[in-house]
């Protein structure tokens, strides 16, 4: 029988046959994919021709189509579907795809055709396309240590293949604690909490067959539970949970993992003649260096401080106030803030949340896409990876433009956080190729599913992602995208979830589950007035998280990750009753793999900038102007890598912006 996953996909726009496929296909078609894979790249590295552009570079661009096809659909899964299978597999994938890739980096023949094409390439007749992708791909090998030999050319493939086992068992065990743990609640538990959260915790009581309503360590239910119990014994013991998952002693506890990652990473630095891992990550970053990264997140760490003392001040009165001795603790933070918030801004989560209900929510991303592209949404029935997903044609002057699939709901089987992935990017070589790209999110459900303001900007968050895949419009499949430096990557992304707080698009698309009317003017207003509420203590969670990040790579990798974390956090200040967004043990972004390693900070980095871009749109008049729109389009949503991302935003804006932007959309200025 043909194992679907080699087969063509004679599907709706060449869709994965999701249907057909079961896990006992992925291992063999993987082994045969990468020996596949293995022959096209020998091939190119024993061609008798002299390299040139299109035998060597373009050759390569081509080659491992069946391989993309194969990880696209796994990691798909595995991501958002996991279950023991799938796990076992990832475990014995991760070290063969790092040796395949570190074998394909480190081919010496490989790399001296590449080597030559770079150094003809002033008199070869290549376009500017074709000249970024020659220098990316020259600088990748070197990066990957295509130069090194012998011993240290042996030592790196050991050592990648070795972060690859950790990035891989690191994120099993944060899904392993973030799934095994809930907490019962009896009926009196359930006292002061809003409906939809209780609705959740018999959402949650039933996937876990406990008999009754629980708790679970999802975000979508535990911090909603965490804003409005009343109960601060059972607050304590919920954020206990959450903030032990990745070291709970035991098979689970990542510790020593992320002690081991930073080491490896650190010597692998050192293999390539960095002075550290940070010097080597940032290199290619519009940062550039770890002290521009430092100089960004200092000058935003002391007005956000600032802030949460006198914030933390005020609650630590509210606890008093009911009669709770002692000092403001982390469980109690959440809990103050929102009765603050009601108090101050006269807004009730639990009254707002009725008006933010997911559906109308995806409605008003598409129907601001429409206004800003001109893109279409058209629903498909199509076979998905699970019953939860559903999945759009998007068109634009009735040709097609990509499909975009969103996973929306929470579920044990699915990673934590929100993440948005193309299964395949956009490209015209070797072929034209549209994009296919999922949003996967960790909502709550319910009937209908109701969002809290922070899932709502989430929500639009991820979709700008999707829409730079989607509107990505170059040649190579290599460039395309969100291929483009890591602290430009969230600019689009950030960027979109402004739209959400146009008063238009709220007044159109948040109605009342129940009665269908439109939010009352009045709780608009307090909506948006209560924008940047409680912004000292969401600015020090992150920054402290990112200093963290970039502490742990900048000098001699440390011993003890939760000691240096300590120390880090005691030379800051840190305030007591706030933690990291991501304390080190569930620090996915920084040791599930690479990405956001010595990186974490490009959040803030893209955010300096998305602020200064959406009032390209004020000051144009709308934040739907036309003209502006299309240039955001063609210098920056439509470009992925193919420029550098310092040069694309000076053509959408003319320049680099200033932190002011950032402090000033944060209500952190002086």
């Amino acid at each position: 029988m043909t194992n679907p996953l080699l087969s063509d996909w004679n599907t709706p726009f060449s869709l994965a046959p999701f249907d057909a496929i079961s896990d006992d296909d992925f291992a063999p078609a993987l082994d045969e994919a990468l020996a596949a894979h293995n022959a096209e790249i020998d091939s190119i590295a024993a061609n008798p021709e002299p390299p040139n552009f299109a035998n060597t570079i373009e050759a390569m661009e081509a080659a491992g189509e069946g391989l993309d096809k194969v990880l696209s659909v796994f990691f798909t899964i595995a991501g958002a579907d996991s279950n023991p299978a799938r796990e076992a597999l990832q475990r014995d994938f991760s070290p063969k795809l790092a040796a395949h890739f570190s074998a394909i980096s480190s081919n010496k023949a490989l790399f001296r055709r590449v080597a030559a094409v770079w150094d003809a390439r002033d008199s070869a007749d290549l376009t500017e396309e074709q000249q970024r992708v020659l220098m990316l791909t020259h600088r990748g090998f070197v990066r990957a240590g295509a130069s090194l030999k012998g011993q240290d050319d042996a030592r790196m493939q050991a050592i990648m293949g070795r972060l690859a086992e950790l990035g891989t068992a690191f994120t099993q065990n944060l899904l392993s604690d973030e799934r095994d743990w809930f907490m019962p609640l009896q009926e009196d538990d359930l006292e002061g909490l809003p409906a939809f959260v209780v609705d959740a915790a018999r959402a949650a009581g039933a996937e876990k067959n406990a008999g009754g309503p629980v708790v679970t360590l999802s975000r979508s239910l535990i911090v909603p539970f965490l804003q409005f119990s009343p109960r601060r014994d059972l607050r304590e013991a919920a954020f206990n949970a959450w903030a032990a998952r990745g070291a709970n002693d035991g098979e689970t506890d990542n510790r020593a993992i992320t002690a081991e990652i930073l080491a490896l990473r650190a010597e692998r630095a050192t293999l390539l003649g960095y002075d550290s891992f940070a010097d080597y990550k940032l290199e290619t970053e519009m940062a550039g260096t770890p002290a521009a990264v430092r100089d960004l997140l200092m000058a935003v760490w002391e007005p956000a401080k600032a802030r949460a003392e006198a914030d933390a001040k005020i609650l630590t009165d509210m606890m008093h106030a009911d009669g709770v001795n002692g000092d403001l603790a982390p469980w109690d933070w959440r809990y103050y803030a929102e009765k603050r918030r009601k108090a101050e801004h006269d807004l009730d989560e639990a009254a707002l949340k009725p008006y933010l209900q997911l559906d109308r929510m995806i409605e008003a991303s598409f129907a601001c896409a429409n206004r800003l592209f001109n893109l279409e949404f058209k629903a498909l029935d199509v076979p998905l990876y699970h019953d939860d997903c559903r999945a759009w044609e998007v068109t634009r002057d009735g040709k097609h433009v990509a499909v975009f699939i969103g996973d929306y709901f929470a579920r044990g089987s699915k990673r934590s956080g929100a993440w948005c992935s193309a299964m395949r990017s956009q490209a015209k070589f070797p072929q034209e190729q549209t994009p296919v790209v999922i949003n996967v999110c960790n909502f709550a459900k319910g009937d209908p599913a109701l969002l809290s303001y922070d899932d709502a900007r989430t929500l639009f968050h991820e979709f700008g992602h999707a829409l730079h895949q989607m509107l990505s419009n170059v040649t190579y499949d290599s460039i395309s995208g969100t291929s483009v430096a890591r602290d430009f990557v969230e600019l689009p992304s950030q960027l979109y979830e402004h739209w959400l707080e146009v008063p238009e698009v709220l007044a159109e698309f948040a109605t009342h589950a129940e009665t269908g009317e439109a939010m009352p003017q009045d709780m608009l207003d307090k909506v948006l007035g209560a924008a940047n509420f409680d912004m000292g203590f969401q600015t020090v969670e992150y920054v402290a998280s990112a200093l963290v990040d970039l502490a742990f790579h900048e000098g001699a990798a440390p011993s003890d990750t939760m000691a240096k974390q300590a120390e880090v956090l005691e030379e800051l200040g840190m305030p007591s009753a706030i933690t990291m967004r991501h304390a080190t043990p569930q620090f996915a972004h920084v040791f599930s793999g690479d990405g956001y390693s010595a990186a974490y900070y490009s959040y803030m980095w893209s955010e300096v900038m998305d602020a200064d871009a959406f009032e390209a749109f004020e000051e144009a008049g709308s934040a739907f102007d036309p003209a502006t729109a299309k240039s955001l389009e063609e210098n920056i949503l439509s470009t992925g890598g193919s420029v550098e991302a310092e040069d694309l935003y000076k053509r959408f804006r003319g320049r680099l912006p200033g932190v002011e932007a950032l402090l000033k959309g944060r209500g952190l200025a002086a």
